[in-house]
């Protein structure tokens, strides 16, 4: 089968390899049928290895390379022994959060920050391929009839849906969203799907600007264009918005996502980071202000964001900007990303 693989910083292949093996104990393997290009395999292409391990990974035993793509849905064609939550025929969009289960977080159902948490498409291969094997207690089993494109969006809507979750009541508060990128437009979304009265979203790019309008951002503020904490803090009344969400992953705007907020309020860090911020810790201690590290979601994430994609309160199609086949995923995907990045949102790629 044809799978594109993750050799070196910008060293993506797309060649023939085994298809997967019959599942384990556990596992179930899966017939892709959409996987999008995340932020985290652009990181990748760009800057790494930042997750793909170098040596054998401890929980799941891989090593760079690695097989990409983690968002994704499809078809479950074979399971393995012991599996009884999932069926062959069941369509499925997989969480990604590969974990051991038995370590302090995993115990208290906070498996997506396992102590030896392995994502697939990073840890492990993933679905940028034809076929793929999983951990069977990964797999949302999708309604019937849900739309596998619409599917493939569940993975990163929920990591904006678990930060917006992390972040308690939003009723009638002012959130700021910190990027209009796909996290970011879903955390917008989600933020408003809360009862966030009023979502400020701060973007640069027109494209994603506009988008962010059309995803339920009450104001567009671009930094290249005004002071954005003055006027945050105009809409405030000189207080600063309750909460905020970092979801770009820069070392300005981390920073950023604190000052925007009014004292005793909270920051949620949503974004991947490159390099580090330079950062007084005094803006905390001496505000009362909260930071709060979020990273990825668990699978009651994914029901939620199903729910809200059902009801109509999140809308996946707007975000896809490009449906692709994997022999074109570096020049149409991972390079468009790169050359185009003001214009492009999600990119989807089908395997066959």
């Amino acid at each position: 089968m044809k799978a594109a693989k993750w050799y070196g910083k910008n060293d993506i292949r797309v060649e023939e390899i085994s298809k997967p093996p019959a599942p384990k104990p556990g596992e179930v393997q899966i017939k892709v049928a959409w996987c999008g290009i995340c932020g985290s395999d652009l990181h990748e292409y760009l800057a790494g290895p930042i997750f793909i391990p170098m040596e054998p990974h401890p929980l799941t035993g891989a090593k760079a390379p690695i097989v990409l793509g983690h968002e994704f849905s499809g078809e479950v064609v074979a399971i393995g022994e012991g599996v009884q939550t999932v069926r062959i025929g069941d369509f499925v969009a997989p969480d990604a959060c590969q974990h051991c289960g038995v370590c302090v977080t995993c115990r208290e159902g906070r498996y997506n920050v396992c102590e030896k948490l392995a994502f697939t498409g990073l840890m492990a291969d993933g679905a940028f391929a034809e076929y793929v094997n999983v951990p069977a207690q990964l797999c949302y089993v999708l309604p019937k009839g849900f739309d596998l494109e619409a599917a493939a969006l569940i993975e990163p809507l929920a990591t904006g849906f678990k930060a917006v979750r992390l972040a308690g009541s939003l009723l009638g508060q002012t959130a700021v969203v910190l990027g209009g990128g796909t996290i970011g437009l879903g955390t917008i979304m989600c933020a408003k799907a809360a009862g966030a009265s009023t979502v400020v979203c701060i973007e640069m790019a027109a494209a994603r600007k506009k988008l962010a309008k059309e995803c339920g951002a009450d104001i567009v503020l671009d930094p290249n264009e005004c002071d954005v904490i003055a006027e945050i803090k105009k809409l405030t009344n000189g207080s600063g918005a309750e909460v905020s969400f970092e979801c770009i992953g820069h070392k300005s705007t981390a920073p950023l996502a604190i000052d925007v907020i009014r004292n005793n309020g909270k920051a949620v860090i949503v974004g991947i980071f490159e390099e580090p911020s330079s950062f007084n810790f005094f803006s905390l201690s001496g505000t009362d202000k909260m930071v709060i590290g979020t990273l990825a979601y668990t699978i009651d994430d994914f029901k939620g964001v199903a729910n809200l994609l059902a009801s109509g309160q999140l809308k996946a199609k707007p975000l896809i900007t490009g449906r692709i086949k994997l022999q074109d995923i570096v020049e149409k995907g991972f390079d468009e990303l790169v050359n185009n990045k003001a214009t492009n949102i999600k990119i989807i790629v089908s395997p066959t």
